[in-house]
């Protein structure tokens, strides 16, 4: 299909609307394979309250069709009445416009929601640019009276695209590990410089001290498993942010619907789980995802989150681990710094020129983050034992 060819646009407050098929296939053609645009992922945060009601969240699905009817495209498209759940921080936008006597909700995102996970969020058939898709996400946008639209930790594809577009580009920084082909743990430390690899031993030793450690998926993941997890991730959100985004009843569905692609990771002291953390595998790649415990262990978070993933990346011959959003200390510990990509269109002229600037220094400033840190990183320097 040759770019240019009109698209009709459709909104779908359900994605059964647009269904399993269609989605898929849109998401298989997109060239990542990434649970987190999947409509069994999406289709649990609907189905499980997590988003819809008074999440902020209101399913905003996207379908664009080519004159024939057929599906070209989806984006999962949320009316946003808050900013929260999206870990690309616009709060002073919106304050700025609001004290301007503007409006900035209901904005329009482009997102996995509560998922600072990149990857593809414009799915669409080969021949369809992200230029088009642009056209589309404006005029919803306009429709649905939005102050704004942003796809957020898409590809850098769709960012180039979306920037060709006019739309502002902002840049952002997660950690990722990347597997060199290490046999085992032990050939990732042998990578480390010497005092790296002496800390990571020694953490290691204190973390797994009467533990044992479970990775659980498919068939494994009974509703009394995620009962379990359910009460380690309030254990987090209620002390970080005071409150779940997630519903109890997403967990249970998440397993039905990926099976194997949920990596459920348990410490246990004996028989009793005391931390667990969910991942996700799609490809070749580990996404980090929720973590929480019920007992303080020294250095527990770093092995079950961190080390355990590389442990189970190495083993299954998977490529790299992604540990989602924030969080320096991961660089000692073998995850380095790496871009993430959003796009935004902003109606509101004043407050498009204000961030368009601040978005250039932010760029400027994180690339020269990035490189200072990889510099800086725990790996080995040449003729460094």
């Amino acid at each position: 299909m040759a770019d240019g060819t009109p698209l009709n646009v459709q909104v779908y407050p359900h994605i059964a609307g647009i269904g399993q098929a269609a989605w898929d296939g849109c998401a298989a053609l997109s060239g990542v394979i990434n649970p987190f645009i999947s409509y069994g992922f999406l289709s649990a945060l609907e189905d499980s309250g997590s988003v819809g009601g008074h999440s902020g969240w209101h399913p905003r699905y996207l379908a664009l069709r080519d004159d024939a009817g057929e599906i070209a495209a989806v984006a999962p498209a949320y009316a946003k009445t808050n900013s929260q759940g999206e870990y690309v921080f616009d709060h002073s936008w919106a304050n700025a416009l609001e004290r301007a006597g503007g409006r900035y909700y209901p904005k329009l995102q482009i997102a996995a929601p509560f998922s600072p996970v990149p990857g593809p969020r414009l799915l669409r058939r080969p021949g369809i640019s992200a230029a088009s898709i642009a056209q589309a996400l404006e005029a919803v946008a306009v429709e649905l009276n939005c102050s704004s639209a942003h796809v957020t930790f898409c590809t850098e594809e769709e960012w180039r695209g979306l920037g060709a577009a006019g739309w502002l580009q902002r840049l952002g920084m997660q950690y990722h590990w990347d597997n060199a082909g290490y046999g085992d743990f032990e050939g990732f430390l042998a990578a480390l410089s010497s005092r790296k690899r002496k800390a990571i031993k020694r953490e290691r030793r204190e973390a797994q001290e009467g533990l044992t450690f479970r990775a659980l998926s498919g068939a494994a993941l009974t509703p009394a498993v995620w009962r379990q997890f359910y009460r380690f991730y309030t254990s987090t959100t209620d002390r970080k942010w005071g409150g779940a985004y997630l519903t109890p009843e997403f967990f249970p569905l998440l397993g039905e619907r990926l099976g194997d692609q949920v990596v459920l990771m348990f410490a246990c002291r004996g028989e009793k789980p005391i931390a667990g953390a969910l991942n996700l595998r799609g490809g070749d790649v580990l996404y980090g995802r929720n973590w929480g415990c019920v007992e303080d262990v020294p250095f527990l978070h770093f092995e079950l989150c961190y080390y355990q993933a590389i442990d189970y990346a190495i083993a299954h011959g998977l490529q790299r681990v992604e540990a989602g959003a924030q969080g320096e200390h991961k660089i000692q510990r073998g995850y380095l710094p790496q871009p993430t990509y959003s796009a935004h269109f902003i109606r509101h002229p004043g407050l498009r020129h204000a961030v368009a600037g601040f978005c250039q220094a932010e760029q400027a400033q994180l690339e020269e983050m990035m490189a200072a840190m990889r510099e800086e990183g725990p790996y080995k320097k040449a003729g460094e034992a």
